[in-house]
């Protein structure tokens, strides 16, 4: 053996020992390749301190086969005019392509009922043979024992099942479909066989509040901390009246959703350290104030069913939507979401209002949620001002009573 192969060989010893003691798994020595605990890959902290986008939902279609009360894009599952809308196989995977191109690394599948569509194990497998890290969002309701054989061959990064009730009344109250109780057990039974650990979540609402407790046990059974909830609904992408009303009906009241937050240690611990109650959001007096101050289109980006380009899942504004059927996904990325983030605020009341309210920090200053609310970017609403103030005042009353401290 040659001095350069005993060097070699002595470097190679080096890295691995290094690999065992960071509790890494190792392939053979010698190997160009190794592979590392997920978590600790060291390419998650590159992506997300990249300037560009790294991952993106794609809403495979907005049918389902159930009809729950507070969902935001359902229509029925047989909806002709939603089919036809759909992008095809060939245009998502172009669509992927371009991703990849682009460096995006992480994809989110949803719905609608993602699963809805026949084609959704070839878009699938093809995502994941592009080197997408892929989640879906289902209600488990349509899982199947070849979908999971799927599943077992090449495992997707996560799969979220969305739970609306612990019993079969309450579920079905939500879903308003008989039998999608049975359905969702029958699925998510098959998951949980097949040695998948999904992530439960719930939307809470009038219809489902008073399971909450049992639901919430359920969840954590089975996802552990990974479980989570969420009380606050919003209205329809479609302006749907008729659907907005059911929505508006299920909406419980600020007071109810902060009561729900504060019994929640994670949630209430989460909104206490991120918003200070006694200080102010007050921004510096200037003439061009932007209209989006969080994080839309910077890191993520929402596509819808029909190949829209939307900054985030919320925004569904004409103007700031945009049509990749008739355009590329680098164009959306480097122009067309920079030009929309250069928006300024055109209404002074706006800036004085809200952005300057003591209870900013507290509530959702959300331009998208906001047109949903009022069909206005720079509107306000009701709703989410008492759920900031609520959440305000309450915090407030504990560090003054010295239950909790500030961070």
């Amino acid at each position: 053996m040659n001095t350069n192969q005993v060097g070699s060989d002595r470097r190679a010893d080096r890295v691995a020992q290094t690999r065992d003691r960071r509790g890494l798994r190792s392939l053979p020595k010698k190997s160009f390749v190794y592979r590392e605990i997920l978590p600790e890959f060291s390419l998650w902290k590159k992506m997300w301190s990249n300037k560009s986008p790294c991952s993106f939902e794609l809403e495979l279609t907005s049918r389902c086969q159930n009809n729950c009360r507070h969902c935001y894009v359902n229509v029925h599952e047989a909806d002709q005019k939603a089919i036809s809308s759909e992008l095809r196989l060939s245009e998502i995977l172009d669509i992927s392509d371009q991703a990849v191109s682009l460096g995006i690394l992480w994809c989110l599948l949803s719905g609608g009922e993602p699963l809805l569509r026949p084609d959704f194990p070839e878009i699938y497998f093809q995502m994941i043979k592009r080197g997408l890290l892929v989640s879906v969002f289902t209600n488990a309701g349509l899982i199947t024992d070849e979908l999971v054989g799927l599943f077992k061959r090449f495992p997707p990064r996560r799969v979220e099942v969305s739970v609306y009730g612990e019993s079969e009344k309450v579920y079905e109250r939500v879903t308003r479909k008989p039998g999608s109780y049975a359905a969702f057990r029958r699925g998510l039974e098959k998951l949980i066989n097949a040695g998948f650990k999904p992530v439960l979540k719930a939307m809470v609402m009038r219809s489902n509040a008073i399971e909450l407790k049992q639901i919430k046990t359920f969840g954590r059974e089975i996802s552990g901390k990974l479980f989570r909830f969420d009380p606050i609904l919003t209205l329809r992408s479609d302006n749907n009246l008729t659907r907005n009303r059911e929505i508006l009906a299920e909406r419980l009241s600020a007071e109810e959703i902060v009561d729900i937050e504060e019994n929640a240690p994670t949630v209430w611990n989460q909104i206490r350290k991120s918003c200070h109650p006694l200080g102010n959001f007050a921004f510096p007096e200037k003439n061009n104030f932007p209209l989006f101050l969080c994080g839309a289109g910077l890191k993520s980006f929402n596509i819808r069913a029909s190949g829209i380009f939307n900054l985030c899942t919320s925004l569904n504004h004409p103007d700031f939507s945009y049509d990749l059927k008739n355009g590329s996904l680098s164009e959306a990325v480097k122009k067309f979401v920079p030009s929309v983030r250069e928006t300024s605020v055109e209404r002074k009341p706006l800036y004085a209002g809200c952005y300057n309210c003591s209870q900013a920090n507290f509530c959702t200053i959300c331009p998208g949620n906001m047109y949903l609310e009022t069909g206005d970017l720079e509107g306000w609403s009701d709703y989410f001002c008492k759920i900031g103030k609520t959440r305000e005042s309450r915090l407030v009353h504990l560090i003054s009573n010295n239950t909790i401290s500030i961070r």
